[in-house]
C-alpha cells in the first residue's frame, strides 16, 4: 500500500521541483506518470524537461506516442499507460484513493501561492485520508523540505 506525499510549493516553481522528484523517483527504480489537466501546460513542461542539463536528462513522452509502454516518465491528463509506480499530480489532476493504494507513491504538487490550489490540496488531502490512504504534507516556507504532517 503506498501514501500521498503533498508539496506545498513556495520556494521553487513546478519546473524546478518536478525533475527533482522525478530524478529521485527513476533512482527507485520506478516508472512515473505525472498527470495534468491542462494538454497545453503538460506539453510545456516536456519541454522544459527537455531543456534541462545533459547530464541530468530525464528520458520522458507525452501520452498518446506508439512507446508509451516503454516511458519512464509518461505525461498525461488521463490514465497512466506506462504501468507507473509513481504517480505525480499537477495543477488539481485527480488522484483516487484506489491509485494511492495502488501504487509506490503518489505525489500532489501544488502551487503555495495559487488559494485555488491550495484549497483544491486541502480537499484532496480530506478525501485521501478519510478513505483511509497514508498521507504526508511536506512545506519548503523555510528554504528546505520538511514533513509538516503525517495522517
Amino acid at each position: 500500500m503506498g501514501a500521498a506525499f503533498f508539496y506545498h510549493l513556495t520556494e521553487r516553481p513546478l519546473e524546478a521541483t518536478l525533475p527533482v522528484l522525478l530524478e529521485k523517483s527513476m533512482q527507485a527504480g520506478w516508472r512515473v506518470a505525472v498527470r495534468g489537466v491542462d494538454p497545453g501546460r503538460l506539453e510545456w513542461l516536456d519541454q522544459r524537461l527537455w531543456l534541462g542539463p545533459e547530464e541530468a536528462f530525464l528520458p520522458h513522452g507525452m501520452a498518446g506516442g506508439p512507446h508509451d509502454a516503454l516511458q519512464p516518465v509518461l505525461l498525461t491528463t488521463g490514465a497512466a499507460g506506462n504501468n507507473p509506480a509513481c504517480l505525480m499530480s499537477v495543477d488539481g489532476a485527480e488522484v483516487t484513493p484506489e491509485e494511492v493504494q495502488a501504487l509506490e507513491r503518489v505525489c500532489i504538487l501544488f502551487d503555495g501561492h495559487d488559494p485555488e490550489a491550495v484549497q483544491a490540496a486541502r480537499v484532496q488531502w480530506k478525501a485521501l485520508t478519510g478513505a483511509g490512504c497514508s498521507a504526508q504534507y511536506w512545506s519548503e516556507e523555510t528554504g528546505r523540505w520538511e514533513k509538516k504532517a503525517e495522517a
